[in-house]
């Protein structure tokens, strides 16, 4: 009886944990970030990272993946900015290993999620797009790779 009463409670407790299938999903939409915004959220980003890896003048050279989106761009610029040497795939440094980057913006409830890593730390925070710029929504997300 004692096994029983236990098993009924047990699920009881698991049923509460159920949920349906029109719960809320986990997919976000890749969203194109242009003008104002794409350089307002770069700017952040590229100086969120300049904290966390270091200053330019430690000779650290940056590689992205080519691409021709507004915001590949503004990243670049905004990098160029802090004084990093930035390269594409397709180009050779002398200067040993380059840190390679990687970023992704994906949109989700009008809201936009940017996140740039490298082999060792990543970064990522919402912005609200606004007409001249972007705003950021969330405190800094950092996660350290050992």
């Amino acid at each position: 009886m004692r096994k029983l009463l236990t098993f009924f409670i047990m699920v009881a407790l698991l049923s509460g944990c159920q949920t349906a299938d029109d719960a809320l999903t986990t997919s976000s939409t890749p969203v194109a970030v242009t003008g104002p915004a794409a350089s307002a959220i770069a700017g952040d980003m590229a100086s969120r990272l300049a904290e966390q890896i270091g200053p330019a003048a430690a000779t650290i050279t940056i590689k992205m993946e080519k691409d021709t989106s507004e915001f590949a761009s503004a990243l670049e610029a905004a990098l160029k900015g802090w004084g990093y040497t930035v390269v594409t795939d397709s180009k050779i440094t002398k200067d040993g290993k380059p840190v390679e980057l990687a970023y992704a913006i994906d949109g989700f409830d009008g809201q936009v999620l940017a996140r740039i890593s490298t082999p060792s730390i990543a970064l990522s925070r919402a912005y609200t797009p606004t007409a001249d710029g972007a705003t950021p929504a969330s405190p800094l997300s950092i996660m350290q790779r050992n």
